[in-house]
């Protein structure tokens, strides 16, 4: 560097204004570090910095510079420390839990929910989570709807093999795996239970539904809105991050994430870290497995539900759902973690305008767990863009001439 060049630089340090001093605990950070590597190794790197004729020598002249900062090497990939890791209770997000004992002719289903319910005639939010979660996927996402519109209620259904949600045989016995995971099955599981908690809390009519599926349970809930099994209580329904397409050529890797995934944890702290926090829905995805006595540790903590045997049913559950998600009667909402997810058929029906499309980029798949409070306010705008009680009809042709007819009859003019 050239005298002009240093009297230049000086001359511009000089008018900055001073920066903030560095933290207490950046300097220790820092002294730790040197300690670790060895004195020899900070010494050389000190000399270095002297030798080298460039802006870290020459600010150290300058009485208005404060110097290079030399960025905390040890913690700069290192993953965020200090987070809470302790699970989250259910009651902090709905108000009820319920068992609802399914009966059927060779089976019996003891579908496990949760529940804050509606008052004041006021909605119902059907929840559906996707294969491998559990209800209270659906947690944060249900508190933020609550706040957004208090009359309304939220229910979150755990699907068969997955939560608490058990299946039994007609003896009493309970199912192990493989369970019937059919598109049809979990569909029937889910309006069955929509009708039992309306049996439990003696409702004499179902209050206006809106469905809300991820995943898998966007599958589940475009499948109840084009049965029609609750009939027209359905307003509508949204699909969270799944379209038939992009899933169909995910599952082609399904296996090779499952071999990823770690097949067991030390604890619940540790399953929460894996899964960068999640500390109310993590811990329903998972069950202490029996203690071994040649070990004297806890148990290890196991998944409730084994995605490798759900195989066989991967394409039933989304061969046809775009055909089926834009032909079923009621409102449509789809949203999405990027738009590289649209196949053909949900592009045409996006620019025919027969859904609402919401593209939250900055989402991972769990959409409804990384953006909690956007989500509710999507679909809170949904329910009000198709909620019926809020709807004023126009009178009908007829009863606007029988009422002219009447008016001339009678002289009365009309008032309108």
């Amino acid at each position: 560097m050239s005298e002009l060049q240093r009297s230049f630089a000086k001359a511009k340090l000089a008018g900055l204004p001073p920066e903030a001093p560095l933290p207490l605990d950046a300097f220790l950070e820092e002294d730790e570090y040197a300690e670790e590597q060895g004195n020899d190794k900070f010494h050389s790197l000190s000399e270095s910095a002297q030798d080298d004729d460039s802006s870290s020598a020459s600010s150290a002249s300058t009485a208005s510079s404060t110097g290079t900062i030399i960025p905390n090497r040890k913690h700069l990939f290192a993953r965020p420390t200090g987070k809470p890791l302790d699970p989250l209770p259910w009651t902090d997000f709905f108000a009820r839990e319920y068992y609802l004992e399914n009966v059927r002719p060779d089976e019996v289903v003891i579908q496990h929910v949760y529940l804050t319910p509606p008052v004041n005639k006021g909605p119902l939010f059907v929840l559906q989570h996707g294969a491998g979660s559990s209800g209270l996927s659906f947690a944060v996402f249900a508190k933020e709807l609550s706040k957004a519109l208090p009359d309304a209620g939220v229910m979150s259904v755990e699907a068969r093999g997955h939560g608490e949600t058990v299946v039994k045989s007609i003896d009493g016995n309970i199912k192990g795996e493989p369970y019937d995971l059919s598109i049809d099955i979990l569909s029937s599981d889910l309006s069955d239970a929509v009708k039992l908690v309306q049996a439990k809390l003696g409702w004499t009519e179902l209050p206006d539904i809106v469905l809300v599926g991820h995943s898998l349970g966007g599958p589940i809930v475009t499948q109840v809105a084009s049965s029609g099994a609750l009939g027209t209580a359905v307003l509508g329904y949204a699909v969270l991050d799944v379209v038939e397409g992009s899933a169909m050529d995910a599952l082609q890797q399904m296996n090779q994430y499952l071999a990823t995934r770690p097949k067991s944890f030390q604890s619940l702290a540790s399953a929460i870290d894996w899964h960068l926090s999640a500390r109310v829905s993590v811990p329903s995805l998972l069950y202490q497995g029996p203690k071994s006595p040649s070990c004297s540790d806890n148990p290890p903590w196991l998944w409730r539900t084994d995605l490798s045997v759900t195989e066989r049913y991967w394409p039933n559950w989304f061969t046809g759902l775009s055909k089926k998600f834009l032909e079923a009667k009621g409102g449509k909402l789809l949203i999405l973690a990027g738009t590289d997810r649209l196949d053909k058929d949900l592009m045409i029906g996006q620019m025919q305008g027969k859904y609402q499309l919401q593209v939250f980029p900055d989402a991972g798949h769990f959409v409804q767990e990384d953006q909690p409070a956007k989500t509710a306010l999507i679909v809170q705008d949904f329910y009000r863009r198709n909620d019926r009680s809020a709807l004023v009809l126009p009178p009908k042709v007829g009863d606007l001439l029988k009422e002219s007819r009447t008016a001339h009859k009678t002289g009365i003019p009309l008032d309108r």
